[in-house]
């Protein structure tokens, strides 16, 4: 049940007060087929209509100047322009596919009833004070890295491109080979040529060679990873093994663009469904679950083994559309929570009540930054996790994990976690940040050469991406608009922070927020 739209209107008037504004970026609602976009000096209203495999977006009403106007894909790409633009106002900000990635939200059937967006200068004091934030749908949030090489793969170099990460699975198909079959495009309808069952994304073909199809596919997530950074780091030759892929491949200079919210769940499915959050539905990091009255919550190290029950029905992942062109397939999730159809992954060991060789400790492991991973417990445990899964992705290429036999895999991905972690501690431009780059670089590494010794490094394609950007924060901008909304009076929840729930049903009897 939505709330009434009275209700969401006087939300939307306590959140644009200008004494928010240094902390609200943007505030979204929709109500019967409308969208609505508003900031404090301006609004948009746009409705959709079906077009090809996706939608006609028609503004039909803007007061004062349109806050999401600018979707450039190229602002503040190359990281002198970053560095040249921290905590870029709204005014000079760039959202990429706004309005797809406004609608796309609201089709959830648990999304909120209004969606705030943060500043790009907003520190989370109250929520942790990160120095590295993500979750808005601004340029550099959205932003993550995308390089694909190998097998199957163009070399260009380089190139002044852009992508969506719902593009990412299409792509990865294509590349191998998979057989298209009936689906559901971006707007719903049906469409004979996808690759996924819910596909919103669309194969880049412009990179691909179908005269050298790969047998194998090896896609590597580097959580949180900045590409403006990661980019400069590799041409500076501090990471020797993302530079030989980018050197081998095509590697988009403005990246791959996450949809709203550029969280890590919503987006790790996105990468491996090929569809939006509001369509694949693991909506947030956390939600409220309207239906059953309940706070869902998928990013905690408790939630992810099971954090797929909340995926909807009717949406694929890689692994299928493998094992629907070649049931003989083996395919491999490697410390990854989107694990729909994978033949091995390491969250099975966990739903079956089994743990994995997790090392007690950091120390002695190989590629770890003594400087953090000992003073910074998420350095520290990151490291530990990431550790174990190129243990994983490693036996599994030689042939042999925890006295099991694999197959080569035609399908293997692998999520490593440590940049996010370093990125948010220090910010994309700190020297934590840097050192995780550095430690991950060396793991894709060993995986690079268990491949070569398994002999099919040149029947193999090469994916790197993330599952969003991050921006470094203002530690002097700092607020939390729960506050306004709490002395408004009005009855509400916020959830993962920025998905505000309205009405006396999100509240217990005694008008505290439902847990």
């Amino acid at each position: 049940m939505r709330a009434d739209p009275e209700l969401v209107e006087q939300a939307v008037e306590v959140l644009l007060d200008p004494a928010l504004e240094p902390i609200v970026e943007l505030v979204l609602t929709t109500h019967d087929g409308v969208y609505e976009a508003r900031s404090v000096d301006g609004a948009v209203r746009f409705t959709r209509e079906p077009e090809g495999h996706g939608w006609r977006y028609d503004v039909k009403e803007t007061e004062g100047a349109n806050p999401i106007a600018e979707q450039a894909v190229d602002r503040f790409a190359g990281l002198e322009s970053e560095l040249a633009n921290r905590y870029p106002p709204r005014a000079d900000n760039a959202y990429p596919h706004a309005y797809e990635q406004v609608a796309q939200l609201f089709d959830a059937v648990h999304s909120p009833d209004v969606c705030v967006l943060h500043t790009a200068a907003h520190n989370w004091e109250d929520h942790g004070g990160h120095r590295g934030e993500h979750g808005s749908m601004d340029v550099v949030q959205a932003r993550a890295p995308f390089i694909a090489a190998g097998a199957g793969i163009r070399s260009l170099g380089l190139v002044d491109r852009a992508a969506r990460l719902v593009d990412v699975a299409p792509t990865v198909c294509a590349a191998l080979g998979v057989a298209p079959t009936p689906g559901v495009g971006l707007n719903g309808l049906p469409r004979d040529d996808a690759y996924l069952d819910r596909q919103d994304g669309e194969v880049l073909d412009e990179i691909l060679d179908p005269a050298r199809r790969p047998r194998h596919v090896v896609a590597f997530l580097l959580d949180g990873t900045n590409p403006n950074v990661l980019y400069a780091m590799a041409a500076r030759g501090e990471a020797p093994n993302v530079a030989r892929l980018m050197e081998m491949g095509t590697s988009f200079r403005f990246g791959a663009m996450a949809g709203l919210p550029t969280v890590t769940l919503a987006n790790h499915t996105s990468n491996l469904t090929g569809a939006y959050p509001g369509h694949h539905q693991v909506l947030h990091n956390a939600w409220y679950d309207r239906h059953a009255a309940q706070q869902v919550i998928t990013n905690s190290p408790a939630t992810w083994p099971t954090a797929m029950q909340w995926m909807a029905g009717g949406i694929g992942t890689i692994h299928t559309a493998v094992h629907r062109t070649w049931d003989d397939a083996f395919t491999a999730s490697v410390n990854e929570p989107c694990d729909v159809g994978a033949d091995y992954s390491t969250f099975d060991f966990f739903r079956r009540g089994e743990i994995p060789p997790i090392p007690d400790s950091p120390e002695g492991l190989p590629h770890t930054t003594e400087r953090f991973v000992r003073p910074v417990k998420e350095y520290r445990w990151s490291s530990i996790v990431d550790h174990m899964g190129v243990e994983q992705a490693v036996g599994i290429w030689g042939g042999r994990y925890r006295d099991a036999s694999y197959p080569p895999p035609r399908f293997m991905w692998v999520n490593f976690t440590l940049t996010d972690s370093a990125f948010h501690d220090g910010g994309p431009h700190s020297d934590i940040a840097a050192a995780a780059v550095h430690d991950t670089d060396a793991r894709v590494g060993e995986v690079l050469a268990a491949v070569e010794r398994a002999g099919v490094f040149d029947d193999t394609a090469f994916f790197l991406v993330a599952d969003h950007g991050m921006e470094e924060t203002d530690p002097s901008v700092t607020g939390d608009w729960d506050v306004a909304l709490r002395e408004s009076g009005l009855p509400f929840r916020d959830e993962g922070y920025g998905f505000v729930y309205l009405g006396t049903h999100v509240l217990r009897a005694d008008g505290a927020a439902l847990a």
